[in-house]
């Protein structure tokens, strides 16, 4: 087999691998165990305001909105990059975004933090 070849083959393979890469399943319970739950109920107004955005595929606040999240903190269970964006939850009176976010999940997961990547918890529906 040529090298040209050979290399079409390698191309053909990630491009049917990475999309599924992307698509992973969702976070197992065992996987997110250590990370507390939060309702729709006890989210604040704006997190549901900006969860609400994100589901209808905006318009959104701020332009960073839909941004990768990179996960550095590595709180949230691992994925492959590109995997989680974060949106910014409004925070009234401030003058800049602000510390709370939304981070999504490509399988639909989504998790709240209200110290910008300190903590966060799982969003139950």
């Amino acid at each position: 087999m040529s090298r040209a070849l050979r290399l079409s083959w390698i191309a053909l393979a990630l491009l049917l691998w990475l999309p599924a890469q992307l698509q992973a399943a969702p976070a197992t319970n065992s996987e997110t165990q250590g990370l507390p739950a939060i309702t729709l109920a006890e989210l604040p107004a704006e997190a549901r305001d900006t969860l609400r955005a994100i589901k209808q595929g905006g318009p959104f606040a701020y332009p960073r909105d839909g941004v990768v999240f990179k996960n550095y903190e590595r709180i949230l269970p691992k994925r492959p990059r590109g995997y989680y964006h974060e949106y910014t939850v409004r925070t009234p009176g401030a003058r800049n975004r602000g510390a709370r976010r939304i981070i999504s999940g490509a399988a639909n997961e989504y998790y709240y933090t209200g110290d910008h990547y300190q903590t966060f918890k799982r969003i139950r529906e």
